[in-house]
């Protein structure tokens, strides 16, 4: 991820929260541009009161934002908080208050606990540093994840970068705002200007995200803009302005679909697409109204193509809004195959219903009466959506000294469901303690920081059960450099290597190419790596029997390294939920079962591994978060399990 020149962030534990961080500083080293837009709500939260009239401005130095208490509905005293929190962060800062903004997020109607995040001041000030990931982490509440995002342009002729953070999972409605966002760019832009671009860019992609359809009492945007990128300043609509928004907007888009896919409960993403309409509002409307139906995120939860629940939500706001068109005459398709034109179409029952079971689902309707459209994003209706927020105030309890503390102790379920999970868990847990595992890191995981997150949370839970895992990757030394870096957060021990590096894998060089074939693997570097507690992350470079460095097969490397490591288990992370027979998953099959099947580089790795000693390959979808932590520590897994 690519940050801003000029720019520190930091997250600490003020004590809000009983354990995780949640008081977060973005700061900039000189006075920034800043811009914001908030929540529409008229019950909006005391920093959305205290923020709203002094934006835009030229003479902001840093954004706080808490979480775990949302201070709205507190009345006089909530504004007096804000005031007194932003003025202790200006004073360890060595700035004023007025150039302070806040945020917050969290249980709304309870007092702010003010004290705690004045004492907690200057150690959030003294965490400042280069990566925003402690920052990020501190302004979650019910997310799974962190959420990241960048971008570069070239504003004249210097490279200008925008970076932002947020945070969101439930209560989001689109209104403006619908989480809390922080921006930071160095581009050197008018106030007014950023907040264009800001606007423009929330248009097409905050403003249509929508999970449960309750508007935050706390939704804000905020944007700052230091200059450090030394371009010409952007003070007037024209081609710089044009791609500045641009690049924001893209950058937004990515952060409402990490929102819509960490949405509280959810297991898919959910785009819907509405074209042939006779206006952008109309298209809009009705692709909100999609992604927002009860109906339809249960049937998108059950993996159930009901698209008459697709098209009655059409007919629905049609009718109430007097809309000029008739959803009789409409095309409905869903993951690229049309289940309705005018009539029913027969599709393939088993086939789509596979379709529907990646993580990533898609409604297209062809309205047939205009020429405009409009996308939404959401997600599925679980069963966790009801068990996360008939808790969330139910199972909050407020501390003496004023903090929020969550009695979710596991007495509050099921004598059944506690006995299944700590049955499952316990036996899973005591059957890999001491193993080692080798972990194929691929796929579009690689590119998303939010997979790359929960990637890493897996492999510190699993080395914190006993297990010893080795990652391997072909992402880069940037991606390397990362992985460790999140690993080794909050008292990981993780190193990378290279195959290279030690002579751990040898290669020839194929002709005429800049790759090459395994034809040595040596573990002993891995095996002292091992011994000493590190998880090895492990580059997919080998080194050439004629002296040279050649890019090698990861998923190869991973099969070898599994044998010589003589490790039980090895996991394969795809874009795909496993190995697919006719669109459904096949979730176990023998390893000659395999090689009659399918031809591929993946297929000889695995069998390569199967016949030289790994006991249990499982291929899974690296795109589904925690998705490592659900094959490996549930009965009924979520990939396919090779075994000889």
């Amino acid at each position: 991820m690519k940050l801003p020149i000029g720019f520190r962030y930091a997250g600490v534990h003020a004590g809000l929260k009983p354990v995780r961080k949640d008081f977060a500083l973005i700061a900039s080293d000189d006075p920034c541009v800043a811009a914001g837009r908030f929540s529409v709500n008229t019950a909006a939260a005391a920093a959305i009161v205290d923020a709203r009239p002094r934006l835009p401005s030229t003479a902001i130095r840093g954004v706080v934002v808490n979480s775990g208490n949302a201070n709205a509905l507190t009345g006089a005293a909530g504004l007096a908080d804000v005031v007194a929190i932003r003025t202790a962060v200006a004073s360890a800062m060595g700035t004023t208050a007025d150039a302070i903004l806040t945020a917050s997020t969290g249980m709304i109607g309870v007092r702010l606990p003010a004290h705690k995040l004045v004492a907690a001041a200057p150690a959030l000030v003294a965490a400042l540093g280069a990566a925003p990931e402690p920052a990020a982490e501190a302004i979650i509440t019910t997310d799974t994840r962190i959420k990241l995002a960048s971008r570069q342009i070239t504003s004249g002729g210097r490279t200008v970068t925008i970076a932002a953070i947020a945070k969101g999972s439930g209560m989001i409605a689109p209104q403006l705002a619908t989480m809390i966002t922080v921006v930071t760019t160095d581009a050197a832009i008018a106030p007014q200007m950023l907040d264009r671009a800001v606007a423009d860019a929330i248009e097409p992609s905050f403003h249509c995200l929508v999970i449960d359809g309750d508007m935050s009492t706390n939704d804000a945007v905020i944007a700052l803009a230091n200059g450090r990128a030394g371009n010409p300043v952007i003070s007037d609509p024209g081609p710089d302005l044009v791609a500045f928004t641009a690049a924001l907007t893209e950058l937004f888009n990515d952060l409402a679909r990490d929102i819509a896919s960490d949405g509280e409960g959810a297991t898919r993403l959910l785009e819907v697409d509405v074209t042939g309409a006779p206006s952008f509002a109309i298209a809009r409307d009705l692709a909100r109204s999609i992604a927002a139906s009860s109906l339809v995120k249960a049937a998108i939860f059950g993996a159930d193509p009901n698209w008459g629940r697709v098209l009655a939500t059409v007919g629905a706001r049609a009718g109430s809004q007097r809309y000029p068109l008739d959803p009789h005459a409409a095309t409905v398709t869903i993951q690229g195959l049309v289940v309705y034109n005018g009539e029913p179409v027969l599709a393939d029952p088993p086939a789509l219903r596979a379709r529907m079971r990646a993580p990533e689902v898609k409604i297209e309707v062809a309205l047939h009466a205009g020429s405009d459209a409009a996308h939404a994003w959401g997600c599925d209706l679980g069963y966790d959506y009801v068990k996360i927020n008939a808790d969330y105030s139910s199972l909050i309890v407020q501390t003496a000294d004023g903090g929020l503390a969550k009695d979710d102790r596991l007495t509050n379920y099921s004598p059944t469901f506690k006995r299944t999970l700590l049955v499952e868990a316990l036996s899973y847990i005591a059957r890999f303690s001491g193993t080692r595992c080798v972990v194929r890191f691929g796929g579009t995981a690689i590119q998303r920081p939010a997979l790359q997150q929960s990637f890493c949370a897996d492999i510190k839970l699993l080395r914190s059960c006993g297990l010893q895992p080795i990652v391997v990757h072909d992402g880069g030394s940037e991606l390397e450099s990362h992985l460790v870096t999140l690993l080794n957060l909050d008292g990981g021990h993780a190193i990378g290597v290279s195959g290279k590096d030690g002579g751990m894998i040898r290669a020839t060089r194929r002709k005429g190419t800049e790759q090459g074939d395994i034809s040595a693997v040596s573990p002993t570097m891995l095996e002292m790596f091992l011994g000493q507690g590190y998880v090895p992350v492990v580059a997919a470079v080998a080194l050439g029997d004629d002296g040279g460095s050649y890019e090698v097969d990861a998923d190869a490397v991973a099969g070898e390294l599994a044998v010589a490591l003589h490790a039980p288990k090895l996991i394969y992370l795809t874009d795909a939920a496993g190995i697919l027979e006719a669109g459904e998953l096949v979730p176990d099959l023998s390893a000659s079962a395999l090689e009659a099947k399918l031809d591929s580089g993946l297929t000889r790795a695995i069998v390569g591994a199967s016949r030289g000693g790994v006991g249990r390959v499982h291929v899974i979808d690296g795109r589904t978060p925690h998705s490592v932590i659900a094959e490996l520590f549930t009965d009924r897994g979520v990939g396919t399990l090779v075994t000889p």
